[in-house]
Parts: structure tokens; C-alpha cells; sequence
């Protein structure tokens, strides 16, 4: 059975009177060419945590990895519901994009080793990882060891600016 695209919707309110939705092609091209990345998550006290990070976007899903005493770790061990955001800070060009959802550790060896391996390929030899024990651990030498988080998407959000069009896809 063939993947299908989720379906686009155009939100009139924040799009101008001409504008189309956005692709669900331009939307993960973006994704998966992001070099940064910036994670929300929730404090055990609700105050809000938001922390730029490294990643890729594999299989319609959102995977990044950090230290298990870091804070976001720490929140979304807490509260797996997050917000994951890339985009330009330009006014009048680019595209903005929003991926709501769970965040959940992921410790399958397949699908480590396909996520280390696409961080060497985007990254290069500084983000290269062994996978050992369901973590990575950073080649350095230096004692990295990191988690890493699988973000499914319940909700997506792309904002083209310059023309402006806001796009939702709901899982």
C-alpha cells in the first residue's frame, strides 16, 4: 500500500486572499534541510523551556538526541508534549515550520543506527556516533552519551512568508 500525503489545509485568516496551501514536499524539504532547530518543552513547574538543537526529519517524524540530566530531557521525561520549530528569521521570506507532538525515547538499534548515520551525513565526522546500549555515544573520546527523541507529529504548521500562507496537517 502506497504512503499517502496528509491532506494541507489553508487557514484563511493568516494567508493572503490568493495563497496555496503549502506542499507537503516543500514542508519536509525544509525539515530535513534545516541545519538548527529550536525544542519547547514544559518545566516540572510550567514554566517554559526552549532550547535550540541539532536533528533530522526521517520517516514523518522528527528525531534529535541530548544528555539524559539535560533539561529538555529532564522535561520531556516529565511531559513528552512538545513543539519543535525551524525556520527564517526573515520578515518577508522563507518558510516557518511548527511540529506539535509526543516526544519519546527511542532505544530500537535499527533505528539508531539509521538516525546516526543520517546525522553524519547532514552534520559531518564532529557528529559522528556509536550506538551502544539503546544511546549514542559520541565518538570523541570524550564520554557523550546521549538519548535520543523520536517526535511523532500530531499537528504540522507552515507559515510562507513574503506571499503569507498558513498551512495545517493533522495527524
Amino acid at each position: 500500500m502506497a504512503i499517502t500525503e496528509p491532506v494541507a489545509e489553508l487557514d484563511p485568516r493568516f494567508s493572503a486572499p490568493d495563497a496555496l496551501p503549502t506542499s507537503w514536499l516543500s514542508m519536509e524539504k525544509a525539515l530535513r534541510g534545516a541545519e538548527t532547530y529550536w525544542l519547547s518543552s514544559v518545566r516540572d513547574d510550567g514554566r517554559p523551556h526552549v532550547s535550540t538543537l541539532l536533528g533530522v526529519w526521517l520517516h514523518r517524524a522528527a528525531y534529535f538526541c541530548t544528555g539524559e540530566d539535560e533539561q529538555k530531557a529532564r522535561n520531556l521525561q516529565r511531559n513528552p508534549l512538545c513543539a519543535l520549530t525551524t525556520g527564517s528569521n526573515q520578515l518577508d521570506e522563507g518558510l516557518d515550520v511548527v511540529v506539535e507532538g509526543v516526544a519519546e525515547p527511542v532505544s530500537e538499534e535499527a533505528v539508531l543506527q539509521e538516525v546516526a548515520s543520517s546525522y553524519l551525513d547532514k552534520y559531518g565526522e564532529a557528529w559522528r556516533f556509536e550506538v551502544r546500549d539503546g544511546r549514542f555515544h559520541g565518538s570523541g573520546g570524550g564520554g557523550n552519551v546521549a538519548v535520543v527523541f523520536r517526535i511523532r507529529p500530531a499537528k504540522i504548521l507552515a507559515f510562507r512568508k513574503g506571499h503569507f500562507s498558513q498551512t495545517r496537517w493533522r495527524f
